[in-house]
């Protein structure tokens, strides 16, 4: 591998573009280290603070992931290539004010819908030697056994604390879920299984990102004061009911379901 001496100025992003290059064209493929800064310097003519300030461009656009602060540079794995630029995008967007979360949300909706139809169509209309239908039957699978998690969280949940002479009002509260972190995993599981199953890598990829920025907002919601025994179960009966659609390959009920369920808990869990 070579790269071009550079000869123009800014420097950093002449660097920064060819090494680009070299990750896009394959040249440096996923998990790859990238040279050091010493054989940079050497390679390209620059300074090592240039060549600093491309390696943070890299990472800036996701294209560049450290293990930790004196692990060496790598290329990602395509599976984190990346929604994280998006995901940052968003999130920057939504705290300046100039997007609001309804609006992610509504986007969220519309991503995760299309994808839920587009995962029962398959299930539904292709043949069922088709290695897209089989692929699909792989993710709905795995979404099958997140919502069982879920399932089991709810069940292993204690019966609230309270004798005979207690005054309910002062009885600790049970936890809605055994183990809440658990729970949100298996939620996030079950979500990014069905989009998964609609084998559009693109959709896959935004909607996550789109997810992502809002995670905050989810997480709160399941911890805090909305997360009752009765608003998990109901979001456990909604999510059968949506996986039951994709299974039998119904897409426009997959759809509607899975609209009225992320709305529904968005709506539900806002403070206005």
């Amino acid at each position: 591998m070579s790269f071009r001496a550079v000869t123009r100025n800014p420097a950093y992003e002449q660097v920064a573009q060819q090494l680009r290059e070299a990750i896009l064209d394959g040249q440096l493929r996923p998990g790859d280290e990238l040279p050091s800064e010493r054989e940079l310097c050497a390679q390209f003519g620059v300074s090592r603070t240039t060549v600093r300030e491309a390696l943070r461009a890299l990472q800036t656009q996701g294209l560049a992931v450290q293990a930790g602060p004196t692990a060496p540079l790598r290329v990602p794995q395509p599976d984190a290539l990346s929604t994280g630029p998006l995901r940052d995008s968003l999130v920057h967007l939504m705290k300046l004010g100039r997007v609001p979360l309804s609006d992610l949300v509504e986007l969220r909706c519309a991503l995760e819908a299309a994808a839920v139809a587009t995962a029962a169509n398959t299930l539904g209309l292709a043949p069922l030697n088709d290695p897209a239908r089989q692929r699909a039957a792989a993710h709905v699978a795995d979404a099958r056994a997140a919502l069982d998690t879920m399932r089991r969280q709810l069940a292993d949940t204690p019966p609230a604390a309270a004798g005979s002479d207690a005054d309910p009002a002062l009885a600790p509260a049970a936890p809605a879920v055994a183990d809440v972190a658990a729970f949100e995993q298996a939620d996030v599981a079950f979500h990014v299984a069905l989009v998964a199953a609609s084998g559009n890598e693109a959709l896959q990829l935004v909607m996550l990102a789109v997810r992502d920025s809002i995670s905050t907002h989810l997480r709160d919601a399941l911890t805090g004061d909305h997360a009752s025994q009765r608003t998990l179960n109901r979001l456990a009966r909604q999510h059968e009911a949506i996986l039951a659609a994709v299974e039998a390959g119904d897409a426009r009920d997959a759809e509607l379901l899975l609209r009225d369920h992320v709305i529904g808990f968005y709506r539900g869990t806002t403070r206005r």
